[in-house]
C-alpha cells in the first residue's frame, strides 16, 4: 500500500478568491482518492523509528546493506546543522532521538571523526551522555552490550498476573502502552547482549554527570527506588515455575493482539518489541507470526528521493472520514460518488469483534471504528465519532445501521465523569506514570477535551444533544476549559486543536454564541491571531505554557480557529485576515505547504505530522466560510 502524496510544486499561486481556493482544494483533495475510496496521507513522525528498525533488523540478524543505505540517508537528512536531532520539525534538539539516530549512523558505517557525527557526539556528552537517556534508548543499547541491564528499571513478566483491581495491572495502562510494556518485560526477563561491531566510547562524557543532566521520571521516589532495588534481586534469582508461566503468559498475549496486516495496535514500538519478544522466546524468523510481523513492515514503509523511512502508524479511517467531512463542508452533494465509495469502505471497517476495551466494558455490543487499515483490538472513540458525522452526511444504503451500532458503542465508553478517553474507559489511574521504566510519554488514556467534543458534536448530529449522555459530556466541557478561554489539546497541538475542536461542538449542544464560554474562547483565539493573519502553536507549549497559542502559522492550525471563529458567529476581521492567509498561501495544486508538525502522539514526547491535515482542514473551513456556516 502507497501513500497519496501531494506532488511537490515549488511554485507560489498568485493569490485565489475564497471561491477558488475551495475548488482548487476540493479538486486537489478528490483526485487523492484511492480507487477503493479511502484517503491516507503520510503519518511522519521522527528518526527513531528507522533508528530502531535498522537496530531491530541488526539484532535479528536481517540487516540488508540497501536498507541501510537508504534509511541512513533519510536519517542524515533530517539531521540539524549543530549536529542534532529533533522530535518535530524546527524543534530543539532531543537527547534520545540523538543518541538512536548517532547509533544507526554508526551501523551504516558513518566513522565518528566525520563531521556531522563529531557534532552529534559533542552533543550527546554535552546533555550527559548515555546516562541522560531515557529508558528505552537504554534498553537498545543494553541489548547490544552498550549499556548495563543492571542500571534499567524492572518491570517483571510476572506483572500478568496481577488481577484487574490491582494497582499497576496491564490494564491501567492505555493501550498504547500496555501493548510495549508487556514484550519489553520479556526482553527485560531475559536480558539479550548482540554486541555492536564498534563502541560508543566517544558518547561517554569526560566529566561526572551533573544530577541535573541525569534523565529523571517524574514520581521516582524512595517507594519507587526501593521497589525497584527489590525488583532487581528478583530479577537475579527468579521463582523458575513462576517465571516461566509469566512468559508463557506474556507470550500467548502478545501473539492474540497480532492484527491481520502482522502489526500490533498498527503502531510501531509494540510492533518492534513483540517481535523482539517472541523472538527471545524462540519463535523463529520463519515463524508464521514473526514472518507476518517482519513483511507487514513493508506496508509502512515510504521510498523517495530522500531515502527510506518508516511511519509510526497508518491513519487511512482518519484520514478518510476527515476528508469526507471536508468535502461534505465544501458543498459536495451527499450522493457524490466519491462520497459513496468512501462510505462503502468505511463501512467495512468497522470493528464487529470485541477487544481490550471490553475489559472495562464486557456487555458492550462492539460497532466502532479504529485508525488504521487493520487494527481490530483498538478502536477508538475519537475515530469513531468523525465516522458517525461522515456517514450521517452522505446517502448510503447500510449507513444508518453502522451509525447506530457506532454511536451505541461511542456512547457506551463514557468514563464516569461524563468525559471520554480515546481507547479505554476510566483509564486514570496516575500511579503508571511514577513508575521509573516509564519515561517515553503518556502511558495512560483519560477523558480530552478534543474527544469528548467530537463526541459531543456527533451525538448533535445524530438530534442527541437533549440527551443525558450529550448534556454531562458538555458540562465535563465547561469545566475542562482554561483560564484563559482556551482548552487544552490531547491528539492536536494544542490549544488550537483543543479550542478548534471544542467550540463547534458547544454550539452544535445548544450553546449560545454570547455565553460567556464561548465569549472567552473567541477572546482568546483573536488575542492568538498572528500579525501574518494565521494561527499557530509550537509543541513547546505542552511543556513551556510561554508557547501556549504561539508559533509560526501554519494551513491546519489556522483552518482550526477559523472553525471555532466561524462556529461562534464570527465575520469580522480575524476571520477575513484568516481567510485570506489560507487563500495567499495555497500552492498551485490546491493544497498547502506545512513542515510544521501539529499532531500529537505523547504530550511533550511524541508528534506527528499528518501530511493531509494541510489540506482537509483548511477546505472544511473554507466551506464553512462560503456558505455562511
Amino acid at each position: 500500500m502507497t501513500t497519496l502524496e501531494t506532488p511537490e510544486t515549488p511554485e507560489t499561486a498568485p493569490a485565489r478568491t475564497a471561491a477558488e481556493a475551495l475548488e482548487a482544494a476540493r479538486d486537489h483533495l478528490l483526485l487523492l482518492q484511492s480507487p477503493e475510496g479511502w484517503w491516507k496521507g503520510e503519518l511522519q513522525t521522527n528518526v527513531t523509528m528507522d533508528a530502531e528498525d535498522l537496530l531491530l533488523r541488526e539484532f535479528l540478524g536481517i540487516r540488508t546493506d540497501e536498507d541501510t543505505y537508504e534509511a541512513a540517508r533519510w536519517i542524515r537528512s533530517q539531521q540539524a546543522p549543530d549536529g542534532t536531532w529533533a522530535n518535530f520539525h524546527d524543534g530543539p534538539p532531543d537527547l534520545s532521538t540523538t543518541v538512536e539516530a548517532y547509533v544507526a549512523l554508526r551501523l551504516a558505517g558513518d566513522l565518528p571523526d566525520a563531521g556531522h557525527m563529531i557534532r552529534a557526539a559533542a552533543y550527546i556528552r554535552s546533555e550527559g551522555g548515555v546516562p541522560a537517556a531515557r529508558v528505552f534508548t537504554r534498553f537498545w543499547l543494553a541489548m547490544f552490550g552498550r549499556w548495563s541491564w543492571d542500571e534499567l528499571p524492572v518491570v517483571p513478566p510476572e506483572m500478568m498476573f496481577l488481577p484487574r483491581w490491582f494497582p499497576l495491572n496491564v490494564y491501567d495502562f492505555a493501550c498504547w502502552a500496555r501493548q510495549t510494556i508487556v514484550p519489553l518485560t520479556v526482553v527485560g526477563a531475559v536480558r539479550p547482549v548482540r554486541p555492536l561491531p564498534f563502541g560508543l566510547d566517544e558518547l561517554v562524557p569526560d566529566y561526572d554527570i551533573p544530577r541535573a543532566k541525569r534523565r529523571r521520571t517524574p514520581g521516582w521516589g524512595e517507594a519507587f527506588g526501593a521497589l525497584d532495588k527489590a525488583l532487581h534481586l528478583y530479577q537475579r534469582r527468579p521463582v523458575k515455575g513462576l517465571r516461566d508461566a509469566a512468559l508463557r503468559r506474556a507470550a500467548e498475549w502478545i501473539v492474540a493482539r497480532q492484527e491481520r496486516d502482522g502489526s500490533w495496535g498498527g503502531i510501531q514500538p509494540p510492533w518492534v518489541y513483540s517481535l523482539l519478544a517472541l523472538h527471545l522466546l524462540g519463535y523463529g524468523l520463519d515463524h508464521p507470526v514473526m514472518q507476518r510481523g517482519l513483511d507487514g513492515l513493508e506496508r509502512f514503509t515510504i521510498r523517495d528521493e530522500q531515502g527510506r523511512r518508516l511511519e509510526a502508524c497508518q491513519s487511512p479511517v482518519w484520514d478518510t472520514v476527515l476528508a469526507m467531512n471536508a468535502l461534505a463542508d465544501a458543498g459536495l452533494p451527499a450522493g457524490h460518488p466519491a462520497l459513496e465509495r468512501a462510505a462503502e469502505w468505511v463501512i467495512g471497517e468497522e470493528v464487529k469483534g470485541p477487544g481490550d476495551w471490553s475489559v472495562r466494558r464486557p456487555g458492550l455490543p462492539p460497532g466502532g471504528w479504529a485508525f488504521e487499515f487493520d487494527n481490530d483490538v483498538y478502536p477508538d472513540v475519537d475515530d469513531t465519532a468523525e465516522v458517525v458525522i461522515a456517514l450521517d452526511r452522505v446517502q448510503h444504503p447500510r449507513a444508518e445501521p453502522a451509525i447506530e451500532r457506532g454511536v451505541r458503542w461511542m456512547a457506551g465508553m463514557v468514563s464516569k465523569d461524563g468525559g471520554f478517553g480515546a481507547f479505554d474507559v476510566d483509564n486514570t489511574r496516575a500511579l503508571c506514570r511514577k513508575l521509573p521504566f516509564c519515561d517515553f510519554g503518556e502511558v495512560i488514556d483519560p477523558p480530552s477535551a478534543d474527544v469528548t467534543a467530537h463526541v459531543v458534536e456527533a451525538l448533535a448530529h445524530r438530534g442527541m444533544a437533549d440527551s443525558l449522555l450529550a448534556k454531562r459530556a458538555v458540562v465535563w466541557l465547561l469545566k475542562a476549559q482554561e483560564p484563559d478561554g482556551s482548552w487544552f489539546g490531547r491528539w492536536g497541538a494544542n490549544h488550537v486543536y483543543g479550542t478548534g475542536s471544542v467550540v463547534p461542538a458547544l454550539i452544535a449542544a445548544g450553546v449560545r454564541p454570547e455565553k460567556p464560554v464561548i465569549r472567552d474562547a473567541v477572546g482568546w483565539l483573536e488575542r492568538h491571531q498572528r500579525d501574518d493573519g494565521g494561527w499557530g502553536e509550537d509543541l513547546r507549549s505542552y511543556r513551556d505554557r510561554s508557547w501556549v497559542g504561539h508559533g509560526a502559522s501554519t494551513a491546519s492550525q489556522t483552518a482550526w480557529a477559523l472553525l471555532a471563529l466561524l462556529a461562534a458567529g464570527e465575520r469580522g476581521p480575524a476571520v477575513e485576515r484568516g481567510v485570506r492567509w489560507l487563500t495567499e498561501r495555497q500552492r498551485p495544486d490546491g493544497t498547502w505547504d506545512e513542515d510544521h508538525f501539529t499532531g500529537t502522539g505523547f504530550p511533550g514526547d511524541f508528534y506527528i505530522n499528518y501530511h493531509l491535515y494541510r489540506l482537509v482542514f483548511p477546505l472544511s473551513a473554507l466551506g464553512r466560510y462560503l456558505r455562511g456556516a
